[in-house]
């Protein structure tokens, strides 16, 4: 029986921070790949009805990943992801900032720092990221635009990769 698995979140205000732990029912090797190969993540990565759309991916230390979420009347939000560190299987650091087609960042919006470890679970795989901001202000910013809601979503949209 697969059991629902839940995203979880901690809000760290004095320290600028927002912690997400999922667990999913797959190895290792499975979930790395779907947070890492743009293929895999144009297919879980937006929240329904929403699609992400890769534009360029270059996963490693110094390369980037530039996508949009695609929504069902076809607006485009754009958002870049730089990797910063990359231990395969294990953890990568990078920043997420929204942007224009063209990759050119957007300072009205807030930058994150994403710190992601990827660990095995007897029941499969656990992601816990840790997201850094600049300011308690751009923490709330993120909240209100759905993002917990979205990411979770999302979440769930892999587990369904997961399974298939």
């Amino acid at each position: 029986m697969i059991t629902k698995n839940e995203t979880q979140y901690t809000k760290d205000l004095p320290n600028k921070k927002l912690k997400v732990v999922r667990e999913f029912n797959a190895s290792i090797e499975r979930v790395w790949a779907a947070w890492t190969e743009s293929e895999l993540l144009d297919q879980w990565w937006a929240p329904k009805p929403w699609k992400a759309k890769t534009k360029s991916m270059d996963f490693r230390e110094g390369g980037f990943w530039l996508y949009s979420m695609v929504g069902p009347d076809g607006t485009r939000i754009y958002a870049r992801i730089d990797y910063k560190t990359v231990t395969k299987l294990k953890n990568f650091f990078a920043e997420d900032s929204f942007c224009d087609e063209n990759g050119n960042k957007n300072s009205e919006l807030p930058e994150m720092k994403w710190q992601n470890e990827f660990r095995s679970t007897p029941n499969g795989s656990q992601v816990a990221v840790e997201i850094t901001f600049k300011n308690e202000v751009d923490i709330q910013k993120i909240i209100d635009m759905g993002f917990q809601e979205g990411f979770a979503a999302a979440h769930d949209n892999l587990d369904e990769l997961l399974a298939k």
